[in-house]
C-alpha cells in the first residue's frame, strides 16, 4: 500500500512515545502513592471517580476495575454531580479526582463539596501546584509528558498514564487485600473469562444430561446403543458403581472385526480412565482434554461418577 511505511512509522513512534512516559512514570512512585493505596484500603463506602472529557473516559475504567477487584466503586460524572448527584457521595467514600490540568471547575466542584464533608480525596494529576493536587488529601503527581498527537494537544499520553496510575493503585489494593481468583470469578459470570473461572460442580449444576452408563458385563450392541442415544461418542464403564473405564466410538473403530457383537463393554474400553474433580476450574479442564487430545471426560467425587465435560458441547455453546 502507498501510505503503509508511515502509518507504521507514525504507530510506532505513538507507542515509543508512551512507552517512554509509563516508564518515567514508575521512576515517580513515592509516599503519596502508599497514602492513597492506604487510604483506599481503609474507605468503608464506595470509592467515587470523577474526571471530565478524556479524563471521564478514563475514570470509568478506573471505577469499574476496582468494583470488579473487591472495591465497591462508581463514576460519577462531575457535570451531573452539579445538578443533584453530589447527594451520591456519603461521607464514608473516598474520591479519586481525574485531572491532568487540575484545573477543570468541574472536577474541582465535586473535590471542594466532598472536602467540607469530611471525604477524602486521592489526586491524580500533572501539576502539584494545581488547584485540584493543593485541594487534596494526597496528590499523584503525573511527570510532564509530550502528547503523542501531531499537534502535541490531543490528551493520549497523559490519559495513558493517568490510567496506568489507577491501574496501578487497584492492583496494589487488590492484592493488599488478597483478592482472590474465586472471588474475581464470582464478578464476572458472563463470557469466556467468567466460564473458565467457575468450578466444574458449579458448571454441571447448570446442566441436564442423562450420564451414558452402561455395566461392565453389558452386551456390545447395548453398549453401542448407550454411546449413540448419548451423543457424546463415549459411555461410562462402571463396575459396582465405580467408574473402571470409558468406552469411546474410536475404540469401537480400533477393534472392528467379526466378534465384536459378542463381547462386552469391559472388553473394549480404556481402564482407569483421566477423570476430573468437581473443584477443578473450567479453564484447567479446558487445557487438560487439550493436553492429552481427547474430547470428553467424566467427573468423579469420592469415587462416584457425577459428571461429564465434553468439548464438542462447549465448542458448540461458544466458551471454547
Amino acid at each position: 500500500m502507498k501510505n503503509h511505511d508511515t502509518h507504521i512509522a507514525r504507530g510506532k513512534a505513538v507507542l515509543k512515545t508512551e512507552a517512554e512516559a509509563l516508564s518515567g512514570l514508575a521512576k515517580t512512585l513515592d509516599a503519596s502513592f502508599t497514602t492513597a493505596v492506604e487510604t483506599l484500603l481503609s474507605t468503608t463506602g464506595h470509592v467515587v471517580v470523577v474526571g471530565i472529557g478524556k479524563s471521564g473516559h478514563i475514570g470509568r475504567k478506573i471505577a469499574a476495575s476496582f468494583a470488579s477487584t473487591g472495591t465497591p466503586a462508581f463514576f460519577l460524572h462531575p457535570s451531573e454531580a452539579a445538578h443533584g448527584d453530589l447527594g451520591m457521595i456519603n461521607t464514608d467514600a473516598t474520591i479519586i479526582a481525574l485531572s491532568f490540568s487540575g484545573e477543570s471547575d468541574e472536577v474541582n466542584g465535586v473535590v471542594r463539596y466532598g472536602a467540607a464533608q469530611g471525604n477524602r480525596v486521592i489526586a491524580i494529576t500533572g501539576r502539584a501546584d494545581s488547584t485540584l493536587a493543593k485541594a487534596a488529601y494526597t496528590a499523584l503527581i503525573l511527570p510532564p509528558v509530550q502528547e503523542a498527537c501531531p499537534n502535541r494537544l490531543a490528551p493520549t499520553t497523559s490519559t495513558t498514564l493517568t490510567l496506568a496510575m489507577g491501574d496501578a493503585l487497584c492492583v496494589a489494593v487488590m492484592e493488599a487485600k488478597g483478592f482472590s481468583e474465586e472471588e474475581f470469578g464470582r464478578r464476572h459470570p458472563a463470557g469466556k473469562l467468567g466460564f473458565g473461572l467457575q468450578r466444574v460442580a458449579e458448571y454441571l449444576a447448570t446442566q441436564d444430561e442423562t450420564l451414558p452408563i452402561v455395566a461392565a458385563t453389558t452386551p456390545m450392541p447395548e453398549r453401542i446403543l448407550a454411546m449413540t442415544s448419548g451423543g457424546k461418542g463415549c459411555v461410562a464403564v462402571l463396575e459396582k458403581q465405580t467408574l473402571i473405564g470409558i468406552a469411546t466410538d474410536g475404540d469401537l473403530r480400533r477393534n472392528m472385526d467379526a466378534t465384536i457383537m459378542q463381547k462386552t463393554a469391559a472388553d473394549i474400553m480404556t481402564r482407569d480412565p483421566f477423570s476430573l474433580s468437581p473443584q477443578m476450574r473450567m479453564k484447567d479442564v479446558i487445557a487438560s482434554l487439550a493436553e492429552r487430545k481427547i474430547g470428553n471426560a467424566f467427573v468423579v467425587d469420592a469415587g462416584k461418577l457425577v459428571g461429564l465435560i465434553d468439548l464438542k458441547t462447549l465448542v458448540a455453546t461458544g466458551y471454547v
